[in-house]
Formats: structure tokens, sequence, C-alpha cells
């Protein structure tokens, strides 16, 4: 396993739509590995391949739940029943995703491309995610609660979005200005990078 280098707010590869994943097995599971051990070093709870300079249709996430989180989840997996440490570490690749009706919640986010920058994102409470895993199999997960939250932040990075563009105005003021000096650091480091 190796621990890879992040893209940060500002690198043109946070806009790009993933590319669909074509290569399971091996090569997956061992891509999927690094990105574990890339989110685990940051302290994060997913990541997408767009934030290791990968533009491809895949993601990760993995938490410990809690009680709490276990019943906010009420977790299908494809179609029954199952508790949340089953579904967990998630590997989703080729992702599609359904925003399920029911309530909508205020968070607050932070991103692992967006270090120290965080702010209140209002998303529903349940989705339904329909993925291949690291073997190409297809499975349906329906959940609620911090995982839902986790899978939408993510599925927006496979669609080239980032979470500031969730936000509302009275969210996204108050961070203005540590975007702008985030995305000239990152265009800088880009540039020297190429020099």
């Amino acid at each position: 396993m190796a621990r890879l280098p992040l893209s940060y707010f500002g690198d043109p590869v946070l806009a790009k739509k993933g590319e669909p994943v074509t290569a399971f097995g091996k090569p997956l599971r061992q891509l999927a590995d690094d990105m574990f051990q890339t989110m685990e070093a940051e302290a994060g709870v997913g990541l997408a391949a767009q934030q290791i300079g990968t533009p491809l249709s895949l993601f990760v996430a993995d938490f410990k739940p809690d009680a709490a989180e276990e019943a906010a989840a009420r977790c299908l997996v494809n179609g029954k029943p199952a508790p949340l440490k089953l579904s967990l570490p998630l590997v989703a690749a080729n992702p599609q995703l359904e925003l399920l009706d029911g309530d909508w919640m205020m968070y607050e986010e932070g991103c692992l491309s967006f270090p120290e920058i965080r702010g209140e994102v209002a998303r529903p409470e349940r989705v339904r995610l329909t993925y291949q895993d690291c073997d190409g199999e297809k499975h349906v997960l329906e959940t609620g609660g911090f995982l839902a939250r986790i899978i939408q932040h993510e599925f927006d990075h496979t669609q080239g979005i980032v979470f500031v563009e969730r936000m509302d105005d009275d969210a996204f003021s108050p961070i203005e200005s540590q975007l702008k000096k985030l995305k000239r650091r990152t265009k800088d480091a880009l540039k020297a990078a190429k020099a």
C-alpha cells in the first residue's frame, strides 16, 4: 500500500467527471487500498479518485459507526436489511446515485482537498447507491445518516463537483477568501511542478 499525493482546490482534475472503471480485480483492489491508506493518513472518511489526481468514477469510504449512526443508516443491501458495519469499508466503482424522498439535513462538511475549510451543506437524508465492487460485482445500497452524506459528497467528486458548489450564499460567503487563497496556492504549486 502507498500513500498518494492529494489534489487540492484549484487543480483542474477536481472538475473532471470520472471515466468508467474497466479494470477490476487486483489492479482496482490495489488502487482502493492506496486510497484507503491516503484517506486514513489524512483522518478522512471518504476519498474519490479525482482527489488523488485520477479522473475515475471511483470512491472509497470508511468510518467507525456508533449506535446512533447505525440506527440512522437503516441500511438495505441488495434489498435486504443489513447492519451498517457490513457495508464498510466501501469501495464504489461506477457509482450511480438516487436521492430518496424525505428530509433534507444541514451539516457542516469538510474535504481533504480543502484543508481547514468547512461549511454547511444541505443534502437529502437517504440515498440509493448502485455500484460495482473491486471484483466488478454489482450492488445496491440504500442508506441514511452519516454514510448517506459521505456517499453524496464523494459521488459529487466523481461528477467533477466539489462541496463548496453545494453551499448557499450564507455558508459560502465566510469562506470565500480562504478558497481564493487555496486556489492561488494550488495553481502556484502546479506551475512550479511543471517548471
